[in-house]
């Protein structure tokens, strides 16, 4: 092997020691035979023989021997069993949510897999994706039934890859530093952080993380990261030692030479292979400039937008609608802000007939410039029901050419001009579901103690209160509500009332007719889930069971049967932040 450089006298004995390391661990490889059988019974001969010889042998000797056999066999069954329990992977405690570390023991691997199937077509809401998380990333054993261990650590990389939420993919990393299988999820979290011009982030990963050393594009990155870092010399030695074994990327070497200042010739080349090479071409090339297309990925789209290396859209050529395209597309997947998107929309011309009569107008141009005239059309127009559906056809258009992202933010700002009062019944759906929903934002909880499920018994499901005060706070409540016989116990105050039942607080039987259970609507495959204490997999159910709806949307009936569900398997914390969603009164 040719040493560069940098691989002088000093770095030559860490060469030859890792070198000695990596044959160490190739010849050490070799099955052993762990029950040691020849051992044990060379053992029992050399034991028999010595007792033969000072004439000792006896029922008890040999029997002596046998137990002494019996019990290392036993403690080396042990060890086995113990080296192939399941291994515990996520990041919640169990004890969060009220959940078991064994919480998918009784399940059926092909019905779990079948299931999240079926989840994974469903457009989840918060409050599913939440569970979901809960069930998938809760500190658990895997599966045995009909599943293996590498199939269920599969479907748990596939969502946290579809999920996408980066804090969430460096935690469960960090916290389980010997699973298996994990090079997709590093690839994934690097190459999203280098693509947020974020290099200091993604290197961060690889030294916290015990990465697979033989995959060749992590092992490249951490080469690139070490020159970053200024440990030149670790870098030369690690790439030398990827030669020795073989490693040949000519890009790679090229990039790495003029980074180590061993040739300092700009080389132009720009490859789009993956983001690694694409940082490499800019970083070595002080004259770097590129110019994306529709068929750029994302990554690059991304990393162009955070780098500050996008063309200026002032200086776009209205006529250039291949340009123009991409650059719809770019501010979908948000590489291009929506304002200077629609900005850019302004700098088209259009005569006064156009503008006076956009309904008719738009249908006799381009994508572009229909698009163009719309949004001029819905800035100059006053009345309300035109500038709606002016809106409304807009975007239309962007959900047509597969862009809807571009018209989001722009969209709501406008439409947070008209009031709700001056919205016409037929447009009323369409503002309503693209509104913002967050102006009005939920502050406290307000104690109401005239109905049961906003009386101060919501206080023990966010507080850690004794059963005693509890209790006579609970009597004190049924006590006056049996003398209003106006009352009615909804079906929220018997959800809250039976999650107190369930959890040991005691009802004065002098109350007990202040309600009466109706029998609960359950699906019967819950039921059966409950009476087998299938914890993660009724959690995947609830998720399916819950869909596009967050818990506030549900009716009464399907949130008491889910509630019902929790309190047979005495899941009570993950229940009671569920009631604290939807019993209590907030402003």
């Amino acid at each position: 092997m040719k040493i560069l450089k940098l691989l002088n006298k000093k770095y030559l004995p860490i060469l030859f020691y890792f070198l000695f390391i990596q044959n160490t661990l190739l010849f050490s490889n070799e099955p052993v035979d762990i029950w040691n059988l020849e051992n044990k019974e060379n053992l029992e001969e050399e034991v028999l023989e010595k007792n033969n010889i000072e004439g000792n042998i006896s029922e008890n000797s040999v029997y002596e021997i046998q137990s002494e056999k019996n019990n290392n066999f036993n403690i080396e069954l042990d060890e086995i069993l113990k080296s192939n329990e399941p291994e515990v992977v996520g990041i919640y405690d169990p004890s969060e949510n009220s959940i078991t570390i064994d919480m998918w023991k009784n399940s059926d691997g092909n019905k779990i897999l079948d299931l999240f199937k079926k989840i994974q077509k469903i457009d989840l809401s918060n409050d599913s994706k939440e569970i979901l998380k809960i069930s998938l990333l809760t500190n658990s054993y895997f599966p045995t039934k009909n599943i293996s261990y590498e199939k269920f650590l599969k479907l748990k990389h596939e969502w946290l890859l579809k999920n996408s939420d980066l804090d969430l993919i460096e935690e469960y990393l960090i916290k389980n530093p010997k699973i298996k299988n994990n090079d997709k999820l590093i690839k994934y979290l690097v190459n999203e952080y280098l693509s947020r011009s974020e290099l200091e982030k993604s290197c961060n990963i690889l030294s916290q993380i015990n990465y697979p050393t033989e995959d060749e594009y992590l092992s490249k990155f951490n080469i690139y990261c070490l020159i970053s870092e200024n440990k030149k010399e670790e870098a030369q030695l690690l790439l030398d030692l990827k030669m020795e074994l073989g490693f040949k990327d000519v890009f790679f070497e090229k990039k790495f030479n003029y980074l180590m200042e061993y040739n300092l010739e700009i080389d132009e080349e720009i490859s789009e292979k993956n983001i690694l090479d694409f940082h490499l071409s800019h970083r070595t090339n002080p004259n770097f400039f590129f110019e994306p297309n529709s068929s750029t990925s994302k990554k690059i789209w991304r990393y162009l937008s955070t780098s500050n290396l996008l063309i200026n859209l002032d200086s776009i050529d209205l006529a250039d609608s291949t340009k123009i395209l991409s650059i719809e597309k770019a501010t979908h997947e948000g590489n291009y802000t929506e304002e200077e998107l629609f900005d850019f929309y302004k700098r088209f011309q259009f005569n006064i007939n156009q503008l006076l009569n956009v309904k008719q107008s738009y249908k006799l141009l381009n994508g572009i410039e229909s698009r163009a005239l719309l949004y001029q059309g819905i800035l100059i127009n006053n009345e309300i029901d035109k500038k709606l559906e002016l809106i409304k056809i807009l975007k239309q258009s962007f959900i047509k050419e597969g862009n809807t992202n571009a018209f989001n933010n722009e969209l709501v700002s406008i439409l947070e001009e008209i009031k709700e009062e001056e919205v016409p019944s037929n447009y009323s759906n369409f503002y309503n579901n693209h509104i913002k929903s967050e102006k009005f934002v939920l502050k406290k909880i307000k104690i109401n103690n005239k109905v049961i499920h906003q009386s101060k018994l919501i206080n023990y499901l966010r507080e850690d209160l004794d059963k005693k005060d509890v209790q006579k706070d609970l009597n004190d409540i049924l006590k006056k509500i049996k003398k209003n016989k106006k009352y009615f116990v909804s079906t929220k105050d018997m959800i809250l009332l039976e999650s107190l039942r369930s959890d040991g607080i005691e009802f004065d039987k002098k109350y007990a007719s202040v309600y009466k259970i109706n029998n609960l609507n359950m699906p019967s495959d819950i039921k059966n889930l409950i009476e087998n204490d299938e914890v993660g997999f009724i959690l995947l159910r609830l998720v399916q069971i819950l869909g596009q709806d967050n818990f506030e949307d549900l009716d009464s009936e399907t949130l008491f049967f889910i509630v019902s569900a929790l309190n047979q398997l005495n899941i009570d914390k993950l229940r009671n932040k569920i009631l604290l969603k939807v019993l209590p009164l907030k402003v």
